[in-house]
C-alpha cells in the first residue's frame, strides 16, 4: 500500500523538504518529552506538596502571631524577624537546598579519628617526653641556664626582686604566727606569716609582701619553713615591731609561733643566674638613674 501525498492549498508555496525532513526531529523531541514526563510529573508534585504544606502551616503560625502582636505591640519586631527566619527556610526547602547540602555532605568523605590521624593529646605529650629525654643525652656546656629563667623574670614585680636579693645576701629571714591560746590548750590562728622582710629588702610596697611571698612560692623560689633560724634576737626585734603587737594585743591569750622563710635550691640558682646582688654590677648593667634600692651593699 502507497500512501500519496495530498497537494498543497492553491496559492500558497511549500517546500516538501522542510515539511517532511523535519519529521524524525519532531518525533525524537516528543519521545523525549514522553520519557521525561514522570520524572517532570515528579518534580511538579513535590513541589506543591512543599509549597502547599509551607503554606498552611505559614497560615496557621501568622494568625496566632498576629493575635500576641495586636495584644503585646512590643514583641512585633521579634516576630518579623521569626517570619523573615521561615521564609528563608521555605525558600531553601522548596529550591532543594537542603537535600543538596544532604547529598553534598554524603559525597564527602568521612574526618578521619584521632587514632589513625593526627595524633592524640596523650601521645603528643609522650613525643614531647622523648624529645627532651634524647635532649638530656647530648653533652651540653656547662653554662646552659634553665629554660624556665626567662620566663620568671617577667612574671616579677620589682620589689619580688628586691625580695629576692635580701635572701640570696642575708639568707633565711624569720617569721610568726600569732595564735590565741584557748583553756583547752588548743590555739587558733590570728595572723600568719608576719615579717620584716618587706622593710629590710627596701620594698616600695610594704603593703604586698603576703602577695609577693605567694607569687615567689607559686613560681618555686621560696618556701616556708616550720623550723626557726638560728639567731633569737632577730625573733626578738620581730615580735617588738608594731603590727606584731597589734595582733597579740586583739586576743585576751596571744602567742607566737616562730617560722622561717628561705630561698629554694631552684631560687637559689636563679638567684646566682639572673641576679646581680652587688650593687655597683646592678647599676653598671642597668643605668645608675633606674636604681632606687638600698644604698648600702649586702
Amino acid at each position: 500500500m502507497t500512501l500519496e501525498r495530498e497537494p498543497p492549498l492553491e496559492g500558497v508555496v511549500v517546500d516538501e523538504e522542510d515539511v517532511y525532513d523535519d519529521a524524525p526531529h519532531r518525533v525524537s523531541l516528543e519521545g523525549e518529552l514522553l520519557r521525561a514526563a514522570p520524572t517532570l510529573a515528579r518534580l511538579a508534585a513535590g513541589t506543591w506538596w512543599r509549597a502547599t504544606r509551607w503554606s498552611v502551616g505559614l497560615s496557621v503560625r501568622t494568625g496566632g502571631r498576629l493575635a500576641r502582636a495586636a495584644a503585646d505591640p512590643g514583641r512585633s519586631v521579634h516576630l518579623l524577624d521569626d517570619l523573615a527566619g521561615e521564609l528563608r527556610a521555605y525558600a531553601r526547602d522548596l529550591l532543594g537546598i537542603t537535600e543538596l547540602d544532604e547529598r553534598v555532605a554524603q559525597l564527602m568523605p568521612p574526618a578521619k579519628s584521632s587514632t589513625n590521624g593526627a595524633r592524640s593529646d596523650r601521645e603528643e605529650l609522650r613525643v614531647r617526653g622523648a624529645r627532651l629525654l634524647r635532649e638530656a643525652a647530648r653533652i651540653e656546656p656547662e653554662g646552659r641556664v634553665h629554660p624556665a629563667y626567662a620566663r620568671i623574670l617577667t612574671e616579677l614585680a620589682p620589689d619580688e626582686g628586691r625580695i629576692l636579693r635580701l635572701l640570696a645576701t642575708k639568707g633565711a629571714q624569720p617569721a610568726v604566727d600569732v595564735r590565741a591560746a584557748t583553756l583547752l590548750g588548743s590555739s587558733t590562728l590570728v595572723s600568719g606569716g608576719m615579717s620584716m622582710i618587706g622593710a629590710e629588702a627596701g620594698c616600695q610596697h610594704k603593703d604586698r609582701v603576703p602577695a609577693y611571698l605567694n607569687n615567689l612560692e607559686r613560681l618555686g623560689l621560696v618556701w616556708f619553713s616550720r623550723e626557726p633560724v638560728g639567731d633569737p634576737v632577730a625573733y626578738q626585734v620581730l615580735e617588738a615591731q608594731p603590727e606584731v603587737l597589734e595582733a597579740m594585743r586583739s586576743v585576751s591569750r596571744a602567742k607566737t609561733v616562730q617560722r622561717s622563710i628561705h630561698l629554694t635550691p631552684f631560687g637559689e640558682d636563679f638567684c646566682a643566674v639572673c641576679l646581680p646582688l652587688a650593687t655597683a654590677e646592678m647599676e653598671a648593667l642597668a643605668g645608675p638613674e633606674e636604681w632606687s634600692g638600698p644604698s648600702r651593699d649586702p
